[in-house]
């Protein structure tokens, strides 16, 4: 009885240990994005334009350089399948099942970042963290065949979960969704980014 007091002592450290260490896993990525992306904003831009990164893949990748992402993108993922979609999105940006590809008209949706599953998505959640800092004129570089797609962002909003309209392939414009959880972390709401197709 005497050794109560020290085990409960123990068990409570051990607790909030493993808490500090879950909160962690799930919010340090958004933390090192956004400390990532301050810094390159306060360094002055360079007097000559950078190489255009290598994109991750040059058969399915998308590019965003302002927000310094460059990813795989996994083709034909179910949006309606959790257990699919979290598994793919370990291996990059998913792009949702029936929707448009580059080139194509009609609308491609691609997401990343669904907090459903931490310890399967957490690796590249942080593709999509930074795509709330996009605004209106901010470029999209999508890799298919071997063959750049230039979009330009034309908007960017929050919505409801509910919201699966955007998942709609059915649109004559062609054009690029890119959605993700939002607030990071949480599967409360979604932020979206639309962008189009220049010639």
């Amino acid at each position: 009885m005497a050794n109560t007091p020290s085990r409960i002592y123990i068990a409570g450290i051990a607790s909030i240990g493993l808490g500090i260490f879950i909160f962690l896993l799930i919010f340090l990525p958004v933390a090192r994005e956004e400390v990532r992306y301050s810094v390159s904003r306060m360094l002055p831009a360079p007097a000559v334009s950078p190489t255009p990164a290598e994109p991750a893949s040059r058969e399915f990748g998308i590019v965003i350089p302002k927000i310094g992402a460059n990813a795989p993108v996994v083709p034909e993922v179910d949006p309606y399948n959790s257990a699919e979609y979290q598994l793919r999105l370990t291996k990059g940006v998913a792009h949702a099942k029936g929707t448009a590809y580059p080139g194509e008209s009609g609308n491609i949706f691609m997401f990343a970042h669904s907090a459903g599953d931490w310890t399967q998505a957490n690796r590249y959640n942080a593709v999509f963290y930074l795509i709330t800092k996009l605004v209106p004129g901010d470029e999209i570089t999508l890799w298919y065949n071997f063959n750049p797609f230039r979009y330009v962002v034309s908007e960017t909003k929050i919505i409801d979960a509910t919201e699966v309209q955007y998942l709609d392939p059915h649109y004559s414009a062609k054009t690029l969704s890119l959605m993700t959880c939002w607030p990071p972390g949480t599967t409360i709401r979604r932020f979206l980014v639309t962008a189009t197709l220049q010639p």
